[in-house]
């Protein structure tokens, strides 16, 4: 076998004890003794951060991010060691790194902030000379040396990056599933894994809720190229490869449909139609950092202009507020909302070149009596809102209409 310089990625089940963390070092040891040169990026272990997180709420429940930001990374400093000694223990030499040890710089935010750049000569000298470079995902360090944290999907994140660094042929992401589905397996049980999808699609299927990949770690696999596979940590598999040209199986028009419950409506109205409400809402949401999906504007005669939009559950009670607090700024008469709302997407780079599959996929739902309440399209995309105790029904009733079923 031809020798490659490879990435491999754990989540925080794939090493969330120390059975598993021995799994995780024999599969990295079958790596290295194929002649392989071998990176591994750990998360924290099972759900050591929801812990810590707990841990701090506490001591302090309004904790400066500073110090949210050293807590959480601790998590990630545990597995690497920890994966490290296993992988020793197996007869192969192994050392485990920080984020700021590897030289992942970033933006100075804490909780959320992006790589700028990864200084890799550290991790390339240890693979170089034999050994397996352990490195803590999630973190980096900022260009005064504080310590930051990358948010929720961080560690798939700094997987990418490290893989781009050091020039690694693929990124493996190992996970507690057997690859990329058409949907989520524990909701249909008939949903098949696929052998192969596009950069394309599968950031449509990360951004609309699919939590096998982080939507930023797959634009960050694209724009440079880098193949990812997401593979089973707990059984062998091939699992799927993520890439820029893919075969279409068996002319797969959809090729997976995605889901997220909690959906928010929130609905502003106006006295009178104002060419500067839209840039002034979203504006003030931006700089809150609230996420808005579907938009949609009504503006004709006889009908009370209006502007309504989604957001995630989570956002919901700091939208409310800012919405009050900035009214005479904002000039609507009122705001409505509704609750209990969930997004259903289909995703298919087939659809392109396919007239029609919006026009089956309201149909669809038409016919199972399922309502929908906004609608949001792309070249490779339809999303509705639909009442969430719909939202099973309509994943099943499209999942078998465009032929996904095994």
């Amino acid at each position: 076998m031809m020798m490659k310089r490879i990435v491999m990625k754990f989540g925080g089940t794939s090493v969330a004890n120390p059975e598993r963390i021995s799994r995780a070092a024999r599969l990295v040891v079958e790596e290295v003794r194929c002649g392989h040169e071998v990176a591994v990026v750990v998360s924290a272990m099972g759900k050591s951060t929801d812990e810590l997180l707990a841990l701090a709420g506490e001591v302090n429940s309004q904790a400066d991010r500073r110090e949210i930001d050293m807590l959480l990374a601790t998590g990630e400093q545990v597995t690497a060691s920890l994966l490290a000694m296993a992988i020793s223990a197996e007869g192969v030499p192994a050392r485990s790194y920080t984020g700021w040890q590897a030289g992942v710089t970033t933006e100075s935010i804490h909780g959320n902030a992006r790589i700028e750049q990864v200084h890799a000569d550290k991790i390339i000298a240890a693979i170089e000379s034999g050994s397996v470079a352990v490195v803590t995902g999630f973190q980096g360090v900022d260009d005064k040396g504080e310590l930051t944290t990358l948010g929720r999907g961080g560690s798939d994140t700094s997987a990418v990056a490290i893989s781009i660094a050091i020039d690694a042929a693929v990124c493996d992401i190992y996970t507690d599933v057997e690859g990329v589905f058409t949907t989520d397996p524990r909701l249909i049980g008939q949903a098949k894994k696929l052998e192969e999808i596009a950069y394309d699609e599968m950031l449509e299927i990360a951004n609309l809720g699919a939590g096998v990949l982080h939507p930023r770690a797959v634009e960050f696999a694209k724009n440079h190229q880098i193949p990812l596979r997401v593979r089973p940590a707990h059984k062998d598999g091939v699992g799927t490869i993520i890439k820029e040209e893919i075969d279409l199986e068996n002319n797969l028009i959809v090729r997976g449909i995605a889901f997220e419950r909690d959906i928010v409506r929130i609905t502003v109205m106006y006295d009178m139609p104002f060419n500067g409400s839209l840039a002034n809402i979203f504006t003030a949401l931006a700089h809150h950092h609230i996420n808005v999906d579907i938009i949609v504007q009504t503006i004709m005669e006889g009908v009370q202009p209006s502007v309504s939009f989604s957001i995630k559950k989570e956002d919901f009670a700091e939208v409310i507020n800012l919405l009050e607090k900035e009214k005479e700024v904002l000039g609507y008469s009122r705001a409505d909302f509704e609750v209990g709302l969930a997004k259903v997407s289909i995703v298919g780079s087939g659809m392109v070149s396919n007239p029609g599959v919006a026009a089956q996929m309201f149909d669809t739902l038409r016919i199972a009596s399922i309502p929908v309440k906004m609608v949001s399209t792309s070249e490779i995309k339809v999303s509705v809102v639909v009442p969430e105790p719909e939202m099973e029904n309509a994943v099943a009733v499209l999942h078998e209409t465009f032929g996904l079923h095994v």
